[in-house]
C-alpha cells in the first residue's frame, strides 16, 4: 500500500473508532474516558481525522501533497499536545509515549512522502 493512502486510511479508521466509541477509544490510548466532555471532544478529533483522511484519498497531485503537508502539521501538533500534557502532569510518561509514537511516525512518513513527491516533480 502506498504510504499516503496508508496514512489516510489510518486517519479514517482511528477517526471512526473515536466517533463511534469515544470512551473505549480513549481507554485504548490509556486516557481517562470518564469525563462528561470526553465523547464530545473525542468526536471533534474524530471528525477532523475522518475529513483529512477522506480528502487525502479523494485527491491527487499537488492537492494531495498539500493535504499531506497539512496532515504533518496536525500530527506534529498532536505530538506537542502529548508533550504538554505530560509536562502539566495530566498524563504520565508511558501514556505520553503511547500518544507521541503514532504522531511522530505519521510526521516522519508524511514528511518523507512530501519530500519524495517534490523531488519527482
Amino acid at each position: 500500500m502506498n504510504p499516503v493512502a496508508g496514512l489516510a486510511i489510518g486517519r479514517i479508521v482511528i477517526g471512526l473508532a473515536m466517533f463511534v466509541a469515544p470512551r473505549l477509544a480513549a481507554r485504548l490510548f490509556q486516557l481517562d474516558g470518564s469525563g462528561s466532555a470526553t465523547p464530545y471532544i473525542a468526536r471533534l478529533f474524530a471528525s477532523r481525522e475522518i475529513a483529512l483522511g477522506a480528502a487525502t484519498l479523494a485527491t491527487s497531485g499537488e492537492t494531495r501533497n498539500r493535504l499531506v503537508t497539512v496532515g504533518v502539521a496536525v500530527d506534529a501538533a498532536d505530538g506537542v499536545a502529548a508533550i504538554l500534557s505530560n509536562k502539566s502532569g495530566d498524563v504520565g510518561k508511558i501514556v505520553t509515549a503511547l500518544l507521541l509514537a503514532p504522531a511522530a511516525g505519521a510526521v516522519a512518513v508524511g514528511l518523507g512522502e512530501v519530500v519524495r513527491s517534490r523531488s519527482q516533480a
